[in-house]
Order: structure tokens, then sequence, then C-alpha cells
């Protein structure tokens, strides 16, 4: 059942790549024709002229500040939710969650406003929201590892004689490392994908590859620049999930 389920899943995955992949080399694919009848590089050439690779840029330190954030800020509230250690709990876990159960425009809105009254710049205004969205996501991964971890491992550590750094770096982290992995990659995928908060916040001035995307998919007659902006913006995100399975799958191979 198990490997039919991930049958299905890789299947899934796999069909909608296979046919941007195929529609960004296509430089003709009339209907009803099953593969392309004439091929090109011409998407791909229409996407760098059009500013993908700056675009590919911002993504990426967007993405990776939103998760440089996140990521530490979840484990620190799920581990202190894990071990019961928050006052008024319940209502701190309805505010944490409040960024996905909430319609996301009136967060953004919301959230924007702060941001302008503040004095934020665009730039730093956009982290700390897309920071905000990727905290419900962060939060919950950690807590659900901590809810099982063992501080026996760490009490062992620290009566062999180990420091409060030696089991911070050769204990916890190590076995909260998938954890922190998943929570991160989570984190990743909200800076990277987002495109209604970049919109707001950004003012339209920073354009990054979800920009690019929606920009080239608003004109007609694209298809081929639209689905290669398309693979290089899922590449990224794909790439760390399989490096994130690889780890987990590696933790618990070790353990």
């Amino acid at each position: 059942m198990r490997d039919s389920a991930t049958a299905a899943a890789a299947i899934a995955l796999v069909v909608p790549l296979l046919a941007l992949a195929l529609w960004a080399v296509a430089a003709r694919w009339p209907f009803p024709e099953v593969l392309p009848t004439t091929w090109g590089l011409a998407g791909w050439r229409e996407v760098l002229a059009q500013g993908a690779l700056p675009a590919a840029g911002r993504s990426t330190v967007l993405a990776l500040g939103v998760a440089l954030l996140a990521t530490p800020a979840g484990a620190l509230a799920g581990r202190a939710l894990a071990g019961r250690q928050v006052p008024l709990a319940r209502l701190v876990e309805g505010v944490l969650i409040a960024p996905v159960a909430v319609p996301p425009f009136a967060v953004v809105m919301g959230l924007n406003i702060v941001a302008l009254r503040v004095g934020l710049p665009a730039t730093a205004a956009l982290v700390v929201v897309l920071v905000v969205a990727a905290l419900p996501y962060t939060t919950w991964v950690m807590r659900s590892a901590y809810a099982g971890y063992d501080r026996g491992y760490e009490d062992a550590a620290r009566s062999l004689g180990a420091g409060p750094g030696q089991v911070l770096w050769r204990v916890h982290l190590p076995l909260i490392a998938p954890a922190l992995a998943a929570a991160a990659f989570l984190a990743f995928l909200v800076g990277w994908s987002d495109y209604v908060v970049t919109l707001v916040v950004g003012g339209g001035q920073l354009v990054t590859l979800p920009l690019l995307v929606a920009s080239l998919s608003a004109a007609s007659g694209n298809d081929a620049a639209v689905a290669a902006a398309s693979l290089a913006a899922v590449a990224p995100p794909l790439v760390l999930l399989v490096m994130t399975g690889l780890l987990a799958r590696g933790r618990g191979g070790e353990r």
C-alpha cells in the first residue's frame, strides 16, 4: 500500500514537470500532436532576456533570509510549546496559526500597514512578513519533533562530563537535525514561492521568479517562456526536498 502511494505521488509530480520540460524546449507544438513538431530554446532566451537570473538571485536571498530567521524562531517556539512552558498556551497557539487560518490577503494588508507605520524599508518589511507567514509551519514541525524528544541523551552526556556547548552541538542538534531541515525547507519554500506578499509589500519593485512567471503568463503566445520560467522556479525547491529526504533517511539509519 505504501509503495503504491509513493508511486502515485511520484507520477503526479513527474507528469506535470515532464509537460513543462517539453514546452520549455518547444518552438512549435500544435494540437493534436503528442510531441512538439519543432524544437528550440527561444523560451529560455526570452526568460533570460526578461531578467531570470537577477530574479532567481533575489528569490534565493529572500528565501534564505526567511529560512534563517523562521527556523530558529520556530524551534524555540516549538520547544516551549512541547514542554508546556508557555502561559496561555492555547492563545499562543492560536496566534501562531493565525497566518494560515486567516485569509492571506487580510494578514498581508494588516502587517503591511504596521510595517509602513513603523517605517521599515520595503525589503526588510517583506522579510518580516514572510517570516510571520512561515512561523506556523516551522513551529508545528519543531513542536512535533520536541514532543518525541528524549532528554535522557542530554542527561547521559552531562553525566559523562559534557559541557553545555558540547551537549548542544554533539547531542541536541544532531538529534533534531531532520526536523530542523524540514522546518528550514518549509520556511525556504514560503520565501521562495510567495507571490502575494512580495507583490503587495514589495510594491512590485522587487521582482522575484514567481513575479516573473506571473508576468510572462499574462502575455499570450509565451508558452515556452512560461514553461522555462516555471521550471527554473520549481527546480531549487525540488533539489532541497530531495536533500531533506536524504538527510532524514540518513539520520533514521544512524538511529
